[in-house]
């Protein structure tokens, strides 16, 4: 039954991750310049990609702390060495909106470790329902659609469920770690990481 299990949610994940891919190209080719609040984090990121750090640098619009940003750069900064991208493909608005579809897919793996963390199999929950119940969370539309855009919703529940992760395994210092990432994300976090 477990390797059932593992067939189930690695076809879930796919078909979700798919599905993703195919409406953040739809939301790419009908959103090509920044959108909302883009028009704060995308020119920020870019900077940061570009190598200017300096606080001088800093947009004061920006409210949030730089953990976006910084992954980011970690994030397609790698990819431009290994794949041999110029500045301008990795820095662009549709490589940076992808980091957020890839902490979509984190976020999707957290929330089925954390169900099968709260749900042990012995329990009346069969793996069906812990991997709808994860899709009916990933997909939830107060989340789901930040996903297209570069906002900061995506990675800070990433690093949330993470923290949360580690603290029901008693990694404690591991979930103060992470509920630190989440803080960088957003301020609002440390309630959360409190709670680990």
């Amino acid at each position: 039954m477990a390797q059932l299990e593992g067939y189930y949610f690695s076809a879930a994940l796919s078909c979700t991750f798919l599905v993703s891919c195919l409406l953040f190209s739809a939301f790419s080719r009908a959103l090509r310049e920044p959108y909302m609040d883009e028009i704060f984090h995308l020119p920020q990121a870019q900077r940061y990609c570009e190598g200017h750090f300096s606080l001088s640098q800093w947009d004061p619009m920006i409210t949030t702390l730089p953990g976006l940003y910084l992954l980011s750069v970690g994030v397609v900064k790698p990819a431009s060495w290994i794949f041999g991208w110029s500045e301008h493909v990795v820095c662009s608005i549709g490589m940076l909106r992808f980091v957020n579809l890839l902490f979509s897919v984190g976020n999707f793996y957290l929330l089925y470790l954390l169900f099968r963390k709260v749900q042990p199999r012995h329990k009346a929950a069969s793996s069906v329902q812990r991997i709808l119940s994860t899709l009916t969370l990933a997909v939830f539309p107060t989340l789901y659609f930040f996903n297209f855009l570069y906002y900061t919703e995506a990675g800070s529940m990433f690093f949330t469920l993470f923290a949360y992760l580690m603290c029901l395994y008693g990694n404690h210092k591991t979930s103060a770690l992470l509920g630190f990432c989440g803080f960088m994300f957003r301020q609002t976090n440390i309630i959360w990481a409190v709670f680990c």
